[in-house]
């Protein structure tokens, strides 16, 4: 924090920059409420940068009986889609049938259920499929000779955040990244809690009530930072931490659609196109005890990973072809489950309105963020006695409406494309692939980035290939980039397409390069390598 930066007094403290905690922050801002969201880190710098990267519906949860999380996630993938086409996008999934896995009949039904639990405006039906004719069959092997074919979509996780919070700024919210809730007490009629900032320095907010969003730590916050005015911890619940890894890897197939594939322990893993050049296998479901931030991939992960992936692959996949790696950590309900793959992904939201009003999220999953917010930011309102009406449904996230480039809406997919030609036809000296990764990144907000740009030069010194002064000092003043990192693994996934020595020069440039003031509405005033938060 700077000194601009001191925390006012709010209606809501949020807990953790992750999607929830964004979610969250923007709902109750758009709301009218005075909200501080406090992260104690980057935003997204754990779970919600570290997923696999998909909008669905969870087909796997069909056989756990979770109708009603399917579903809900099923009514969500059409409303995000539509809200930020440029970071997300439909995808198609093969299946290839193994007969002793699961009875084609079994998968039929699954998927006929899949199709109908909500209603579809823009992803296309399953249908079975033989692979021996399809492209999709090539990269397999050759018994692998029928299967089925759904849909889903994809989401760039990180950015999904940045938005979300930076959508949560326009409204009103106060985004302090890099900023520990050290403390929370808690009163008849409110909460004082102590914020403290990475270089040490410490303010005292004043809120109303508090959200505890703290994903994997949501626990340990209530047991550790947040007491009651007699210094009692808050915590009633367990949380089961489960890690789940994936692996990056070259390019397994050159098609544009992504695979499910069963394994003999009856979990599935995907293989999913992945930054052009890459495909992106995941994941593993593992008991993690200790603190989460230490969570990372081990041999046998990479292991199981690469022998699932070759059992379908015609060239197998082995632990040298990784070049990257990362895991997320899962912050489910304890339900006492004996397998990890068979706890809840639904999402469990506590009130406790004993003294100030405190809420606690446990568990969720990317794709019903938007739908947990609304349902938080109702119940918090409830709490501070005005519930407000909902709004988000159906609104774009920054840089997610194109009017202003294409006119109207018509396909969420079709809409980038035509977004894309445009860029080109107003900015003809970008690159064609740089206009591309710059739209895919930015959407509509490539205009600010853009604004009084006339020619490559005017993007400044390119410090790794297609990476220019003007896009960092844009994420400096808009979207709290203050590393290297946070540039290269989260903002965007270029430290994945760079050497060491160019990753090595945006680390530099951004540690040498005085932040600028962050701008509070950007959208209106425009002025083997390891992915790690930096301090």
């Amino acid at each position: 924090m700077t000194a601009s930066d001191t925390p006012p007094d709010c209606d809501v403290l949020i807990v953790g920059g992750g999607i929830n905690g964004a979610g969250i922050a923007r709902d109750l801002a758009g709301r009218g409420w005075r909200v501080v969201l406090a992260e104690q880190d980057d935003l997204a710098s754990h779970t919600s940068s570290s997923s696999t990267k998909l909008i669905h519906g969870g087909l796997r949860y069909l056989e756990y009986f979770e109708f009603s999380l399917v579903r809900k996630a099923l009514q969500e993938r059409e409303v995000l889609l539509k809200s930020a086409p440029h970071i997300m996008w439909p995808l198609r999934f093969v299946m290839p049938h193994d007969p002793s896995m699961r009875p084609a009949w079994l998968i039929r039904l699954g998927l006929f259920l899949y199709d109908h639990l909500a209603r579809r405006e823009v992803l296309p039906g399953s249908r079975g499929i033989n692979l021996r004719t399809q492209p999709t069959g090539a990269p397999l092997k050759p018994a692998f000779t029928r299967g089925f074919v759904y849909s889903d979509g994809w989401v760039d996780d990180a950015r999904l955040v940045v938005l979300t919070a930076l959508d949560a700024q326009a409204q009103g919210a106060h985004i302090l990244t890099r900023t520990r809730c050290t403390a929370a007490v808690r009163s008849a009629d409110g909460w004082r809690a102590t914020l403290q900032s990475s270089d040490g320095r410490a303010h005292t907010v004043q809120a109303r009530a508090l959200v505890n969003a703290a994903g994997p730590w949501a626990e340990s916050f209530l047991r550790q930072q947040a007491q009651s005015a007699r210094g009692e911890a808050l915590a009633t619940r367990s949380l089961r931490l489960v890690k789940g890894s994936h692996i990056v890897v070259p390019r397994c197939f050159a098609h544009d659609h992504a695979y499910i594939f069963q394994n003999p322990d009856k979990r599935i893993i995907f293989a999913i196109p992945y930054e052009g050049e890459f495909t992106l296998i995941g994941t593993t479901d593992q008991e993690l005890h200790g603190d989460p931030r230490g969570a990372h991939i081990d041999a046998d992960e990479i292991a199981y990973l690469c022998e699932q992936a070759s059992r379908y692959f015609t060239r197998p996949v082995t632990p040298a072809d990784v070049v990257w790696s990362y895991s997320g950590v899962r912050p489910l309900l304890d339900d006492a489950s004996g397998d990890p793959s068979a706890v809840t992904r639904d999402y469990l939201l506590e009130s406790n309105t004993d003294a100030a009003p405190l809420l606690s999220v446990w568990g969720g999953k990317i794709t019903t963020f938007r739908k947990l917010a609304e349902d938080a930011a109702t119940e918090v309102g409830q709490m501070l006695g005005d519930a407000r009406q909902p709004w988000t449904e159906g609104r774009t996230l920054p840089g997610g409406d194109f009017r202003d480039w294409i006119g109207a809406a018509r396909r969420p997919d079709t809409d980038f494309e035509r977004l894309v030609v445009q860029v080109q036809q107003r900015h003809p000296w970008l690159p064609a692939p740089l206009a591309r990764r710059l739209a895919r990144a930015y959407g509509s907000r490539i205009g600010a980035l853009l604004a009084g740009i006339h020619d490559l030069a005017g993007l400044g010194a390119e410090i790794a290939p297609g990476l220019h002064e003007a896009e960092l000092r844009f994420l400096q003043a808009t979207e709290w980039a203050t590393c290297g990192d946070d540039v290269l693994w989260r903002r965007s996934k270029l430290g994945l397409h760079y050497s060491a020595s160019e990753r090595q020069r945006v680390q530099d440039w951004m540690a040498a390069a005085p932040p600028p003031p962050l701008n509070d509405s950007p959208d209106k005033n425009p002025s083997k390598m390891k992915a790690s938060p930096c301090s």
